[in-house]
Parts: C-alpha cells; sequence; structure tokens
C-alpha cells in the first residue's frame, strides 16, 4: 500500500542553527514537503533555489478578523502574501483568529468574543475567500490552544474554526486542524477529525506536552493516522513540532506514525 498522505514539516523548528534553505533543501532530500512562517524572515530566491515543495506558509503579516480596521488590514496584508504565496508555489496560507505578537499571544487578546464579532469574522473570511479565488490560491484558517501557548485568542477553538469555515462554504477556504492545539484546547482527536472532514485543507501534529514528534507524549499517532484513513483523509498532514533529540530521528518517527497500518 502506498503512503496515504502527503507528509510536510516545518523548517523553522528544525535545525534551527542551519540557514533555511538548507533546511528546506534537507527536508526535500528526505522525501518531505515544507512549510514555513513568516515570509519577510527569509531570501525568496534562496528559498526557490531549494527546490523545495512549500506545503503551507503564514498567510498574513497583520490585521484581524472581528474589527472593520483589522478587517481591512488583513485583507491588504493577505494579498500581499498570496503574490509570495504564488512565486514559491506555496499550497495553503494560514490564517488565525487574530494577529499573533511576540511568544505567539494575540495582539488585541479578546476574553470574550460577541455576536458582532462573530458575524464580522465570518464576513471577514468571506472577503478572504472571494480574493483568494481572483488570485488562485487557498486559505486555511487554523485552531490554537488557549490555556497553554495562544491565552486570549478569539476564534482559537477548532469548534470556532469549523463554525466559520463552515459557514462561509468557500472552496477556497479550509481548515487548518493542529492537533497539538486541539489536544491541549479540546480534545476528542478522532471525532472532531471525522466532524471537521468535509472543511480539511491540512492536518498538522505534535505531541504533547513537549510539542516534540510523534511519540514523545501521550498522543497515538499511529491510531489517529488509522482512523484517518478509515474515514477517507488522504491529505497533508505537516509537523509542526521540535526536534526532542536530532531533527532526522523525529521525521522518521513522524513518517513511521502516518505510514499506512
Amino acid at each position: 500500500m502506498n503512503q496515504p498522505f502527503t507528509l510536510a514539516a516545518c523548517a523553522e523548528m528544525l535545525w534551527r542553527e542551519r540557514p533555511i534553505e538548507w533546511r528546506c533543501a534537507r527536508l526535500k532530500e528526505m522525501g518531505f514537503e515544507v512549510g514555513l512562517w513568516n515570509w519577510p524572515e527569509h531570501d525568496l530566491a534562496a528559498l526557490e533555489k531549494s527546490g523545495a515543495t512549500f506545503s503551507i506558509m503564514n498567510g498574513y503579516l497583520t490585521g484581524r478578523l472581528a474589527d472593520d480596521e483589522g478587517a481591512d488590514e488583513l485583507l491588504r496584508s493577505a494579498r500581499e502574501t498570496a503574490q509570495v504565496g504564488k512565486r514559491l508555489g506555496v499550497a495553503r496560507l494560514n490564517l488565525h483568529g487574530t494577529g499573533l505578537g511576540e511568544g505567539g499571544l494575540p495582539v488585541r487578546p479578546s476574553e470574550v468574543v460577541s455576536g458582532r464579532m462573530w458575524l464580522k469574522a465570518r464576513d471577514t473570511l468571506a472577503r478572504i475567500a472571494d480574493m483568494a479565488e481572483e488570485e488562485g490560491v487557498v486559505y486555511t484558517l487554523e485552531n490554537l490552544n488557549l490555556p497553554v501557548d495562544h491565552p486570549g485568542t478569539p476564534f482559537g477553538r477548532a469548534e470556532d474554526t469549523l463554525a466559520l469555515v463552515e459557514s462561509v462554504n468557500h472552496p477556497r477556504l479550509k481548515l487548518n486542524l493542529d492537533l497539538y492545539h486541539l489536544q491541549i484546547g479540546e480534545g476528542n482527536l478522532i471525532e472532531t477529525c471525522r466532524k471537521c472532514l468535509p472543511w480539511i485543507g491540512e492536518v498538522q501534529v505534535a505531541d504533547v506536552p513537549g510539542r516534540c514528534e510523534p511519540g514523545t507524549g501521550e498522543i497515538n499517532y499511529a491510531g489517529v493516522a488509522k482512523a484517518l484513513v478509515d474515514m477517507g483523509y488522504c491529505g497533508p498532514v505537516g509537523m509542526e513540532a521540535f526536534a526532542y533529540d536530532s531533527p532526522e530521528k523525529a521525521l522518521e518517527a513522524f513518517r513511521a506514525a502516518f505510514s499506512p497500518i
């Protein structure tokens, strides 16, 4: 049986002492696609020369979903990033409930999300989806955990991201379902995958606690992989994790966890 998933890994979290283009080339050599964070931090020409295939990248630099000023800035920033995404051939451009600053904390925390904010967020995402149609790109909306890494981020739960993406109902807007964040914030991984399945653009993984590769924590990723195959998911799976030991060992553990049962 062939590998059912397209496997990728976040270059920023591996071989952190090496240049980013070296990391991208090494991931390609090992048979993985590449995930990136913020493009202004990198030499785009060097990324192109790496020959890597880019699975996902942060799809905006500034802006927010749920207020007028933030929404306009998000759309402007996302359109600018779409041009870079097209240049690099990035498959998916990623969004969050609000802009994230130092340490992954929200630039504008929202402990309470009002009905008006929900309506504005849906409207903003619909505008993003229409822009994505014009530009020929795909955006994803990522769930984030609130208890540990991203307190105060609005629309952070997988339940929230699913509600928004399902409501917009546009083929250019998908879910980036991050199972590390889901395990910390909500749990019930397999059933949540099943509920989100029609809208998933990418699944991201890291183990809990520690945010290292599968097999270093409490999540039975081999079981999750089998369940994804059984429910018919055959899309990209990205490891957004640190290496517990060496990046090579981490990547092989990831590959083993998401190989056919």
